[in-house]
């Protein structure tokens, strides 16, 4: 037998072999290409034909994490560099503080900044930032953050204030979270047309309303007595017809709608 021959046609085989499946690589990429293409063409026709908007989509240019945080306990010693208040500490992670002397967040014009206050009365202030304000109430809820990115709804690291009639606040209420990691590195994240495409295929965008913002921020996944674990969450701020506001939350990697309860307290989604 001649092998330098065999040799040679051997060589031939496998390379005409490797460019048959190369090309068969390259369609198969152009052809999942171009479904998703026509898939977000799709999602987009479909809002229009019920008036559904967008005002502006966000650039996705971060790898997608899930994260795990540990519960942080604190004594009253812990925390003595917090000036004008009366400090208490329950179970050793539930801050609750009456301050001496009320601070006032309310200006002439009604409007709340609660800036100074973080800064100079709150335990890591900086990392909370504001969700919601109820007047009739008297009070705001605040989400701690993780590299600028807000972690929704979690009992665990959410801080609570009040204030009296005059907009000077009184006390608080404080959880937070420390020794933040990421794992499970570039999972597929769901882009924001394919999160509005989950949401309007459910029911829950309606005619003629407005998408104002999405942001990614993390919701709970497991949560343990000293852990907890997040995955990475699609925050929807939508304006209805009526001038009302709705927001909705997906699971960034799964695509699952997640409901919170109106009571953080009773803890996370369902």
């Amino acid at each position: 037998m001649d092998w330098n021959k065999t040799k040679t046609i051997f060589i031939v085989v496998f390379s005409i072999l490797n460019v048959f499946l190369y090309s068969l690589y390259i369609n198969r990429n152009l052809e999942t290409q171009n479904m998703r293409v026509v898939e977000k063409i799709s999602i987009e026709e479909s809002l229009a034909m019920d008036n559904i908007k967008i005002t502006d989509l966000p650039q996705v240019t971060k790898d997608s994490y899930f994260m795990s945080a540990q519960v942080i306990s604190f004594s009253v010693d812990d925390l003595k560099e917090l000036n004008n208040q009366s400090l208490n500490v329950l179970n050793g992670t539930e801050i609750h503080s009456t301050l001496n002397t009320p601070f006032s967040v309310k200006n002439d014009k009604g409007e709340f900044n609660f800036s100074e206050f973080l800064t100079k009365y709150v335990y890591q202030g900086s990392e909370y930032t504001l969700w919601s304000v109820d007047k009739e109430e008297r009070q705001a809820k605040f989400f701690q953050q993780v590299k600028a990115t807000p972690i929704y709804f979690s009992q665990k690291a959410m801080l609570t204030v009040n204030w009296n009639d005059e907009g000077k606040i009184t006390n608080y209420d404080q959880h937070v979270l420390g020794d933040f990691k990421d794992f499970n590195h570039k999972k597929d994240l769901l882009s924001p047309i394919e999160a509005l495409g989950s949401l309007y295929s459910r029911g829950l965008l309606k005619q003629n309303s407005t998408v104002r913002s999405m942001q990614l921020g993390y919701s709970t996944l497991v949560q343990f007595t000293e852990k907890q674990v997040f995955a990475p969450t699609w925050h929807v701020h939508v304006e209805l017809k009526d001038g009302k506001f709705e927001d909705h939350f997906i699971n960034a990697i799964e695509g699952k709608v997640i409901e919170f309860t109106k009571d953080p307290m009773k803890e996370e989604n369902k």
